[in-house]
């Protein structure tokens, strides 16, 4: 499981988008209308024409019949007969190059379309990531904030039965008004658990986490500033729930300087937020889009459709690019971005990600 050890020093909601694609719809539409309307025209031009050069051409006919008397005749009837090959002529020029320019058009209308559509495929992934970034930038406060309680001290110090119950008192009040938690475990320097929020789900006291990438992290931070960000995985412990969990020392006298006397475990629970923010994402109605979360190694930690959660890996083209979009071979247009991160929270190296598949 892959972590991270966040010091001291350890960076939006975005409005939802303008319909960008319906102005473009609009305008593409009433392109091709008028390209449409034009074009029926300028048959309607060559039509009339062709009518002109036939009556032309009979009274070139009439008129030599008539001898020197049709002569003059005959002269304004081919008069009518070149005017009408010039307007034909005009009527011809005139549709072809009204059919390549409105063409020229629908093609830039769609490309500029396609871009919008995938810049704001670039937002929404971002605003995703954001999301939770910031979430988990919070529970790096808790944890840290945790660790200092006087109850949480007191039992890292001296873990004697009335102290770790009295400890468990405490974590188990902090779960009532924080409802993201799964649990939250004192855990003594030897990695066995002392106290938790949840003994009557989780029966983990006296269990031992010293194997555990989280407690190992955390034994090497430095000071009570410093925090351990775990990856999401699965917990036996918890009933095999998807957790990620965030570590801070417990100090000597809640001071961040103080001596190291235990570590405070915090179980997110991952699942349940997370979809509730990979399912908000405001999407159109006509894209058949599936959003997802993924880790640094491109492994799915959560999806609006719950599908290969922890388990499936997806196959990100970022080619060097922090955000972009792309189509794959499936035509789907994909967007993406990687963490910013929060504040202090730097984040793991994360990924929000939009496959789309228009209509």
């Amino acid at each position: 499981m892959q972590t991270a050890v966040i010091r001291k020093d350890g960076s939006a909601d975005h409005a939802a988008p303008a319909d960008h694609d319906d102005i473009s719809a609009l305008v593409a539409r009433l392109t091709s209308e008028v390209n449409e309307i034009a074009c029926g025209k300028t048959r309607s031009i060559q039509k009339i024409t062709s009518q002109m050069k036939i009556l032309a051409l009979n009274a070139l006919i009439e008129s030599a019949r008539a001898g020197k008397q049709g002569a003059g005749f005959a002269i304004v009837a081919q008069e009518v007969r070149n005017v009408g090959a010039q307007i034909e002529e005009i009527a011809r020029d005139l549709e072809s190059q009204l059919t390549r320019r409105t063409g020229e058009l629908i093609s830039s209308i769609g490309s500029m379309t396609e871009r919008s559509r995938g810049d704001r495929l670039v937002d929404l992934s971002l605003n995703a990531v954001e999301l939770i970034d910031r979430n988990l930038y919070e529970r790096t406060c808790d944890v840290r904030w945790w660790a200092t309680d006087s109850a949480v001290v007191d039992c890292a110090a001296n873990p004697d039965a009335a102290s770790t119950s009295y400890a468990g008192e405490r974590l188990a009040v902090i779960l009532g008004a924080y409802t993201v938690y799964l649990d939250l475990w004192l855990c003594s320097l030897d990695g066995t658990v002392l106290a938790n929020g949840r003994p009557d789900r989780f029966g983990v006291v006296g269990s031992s986490v010293a194997g555990c990438d989280w407690f190992k992290d955390a034994l090497r931070l430095r000071s009570g500033d410093d925090y351990v960000a775990g990856n999401v995985e699965r917990m036996p412990q918890l009933g095999n729930a998807q957790v990620a969990t965030y570590c801070a020392s417990v100090r000597s006298n809640g001071r961040s300087n103080g001596a190291p006397l235990g570590i405070l475990a915090i179980h997110f629970d991952w699942e349940a937020q997370a979809r509730a923010i990979v399912q908000g994402v405001r999407l159109d109605p006509q894209d058949k889009a599936r959003v997802l979360l993924l880790d640094s190694r491109f492994r799915v930690i959560a999806a609006s459709d719950g599908r290969g959660l922890l388990e499936e890996r997806f196959p990100l083209k970022v080619a060097g690019r922090r955000s972009g979009t792309y189509q794959d071979a499936s035509g789907a247009l994909v967007g993406f971005h990687l963490t910013p991160g929060y504040e202090t929270y730097q984040g793991l190296g994360w990924y929000g990600v939009i496959v789309s598949r228009a209509e």
